[in-house]
């Protein structure tokens, strides 16, 4: 019964802290579509779809389509609620040549908005290219829109 109580503590804690200051709103899985802008004009490059999961507890992962998988892990990453409707996330992903030798790494991230419904979301950031020595070859910007997955 004590242990009963106990893990029934835990979870109500934990879900307390979720609704806090709205940090929970963001967790789940959410579909996306990532649209790869010139740094400088803001004109869209390209769109493609992705999937991404905020956990509890701050940790995220993202898949995208805009690379094939055998060239690039998924995202792993962090994330945070900022204030209000705002967060803030950052994942990296490992990088690979079509032969499977590991070229670098990727570094995404992002500043988020959030419906007030939660329902939806809005997010910009930079993408940094790192080569295997860990020398930045290359930054890109990017921008989001996304429907929480139901």
């Amino acid at each position: 019964m004590a242990l009963a109580i106990s893990l029934l503590a835990v979870v109500a804690t934990q879900k307390a802290l979720s609704d806090q200051g709205g940090g929970g709103r963001l967790e789940g899985t959410w579909d996306v579509q990532l649209t790869i802008r010139n740094c400088q004009t803001g004109t869209a490059i390209r769109t493609f779809p992705e999937v991404a999961t905020f956990m509890f507890g701050g940790t995220m992962i993202d898949s995208t389509s805009g690379v094939p998988q055998a060239l690039k892990t998924p995202g792993q990453g962090v994330w945070s609620h900022v204030g209000g409707d705002t967060y803030h996330f950052s994942f990296k992903s490992l990088n690979f040549n079509s032969g499977g030798t590991f070229t670098g790494w990727t570094k995404v991230t992002h500043d988020v908005i959030l419906n007030s419904e939660a329902t939806e979301y809005t997010s910009a950031g930079t993408a940094e290219v790192f080569d295997a020595n860990g020398v930045l070859t290359f930054t890109g910007c990017s921008t989001t829109t996304a429907t929480r997955l139901e």
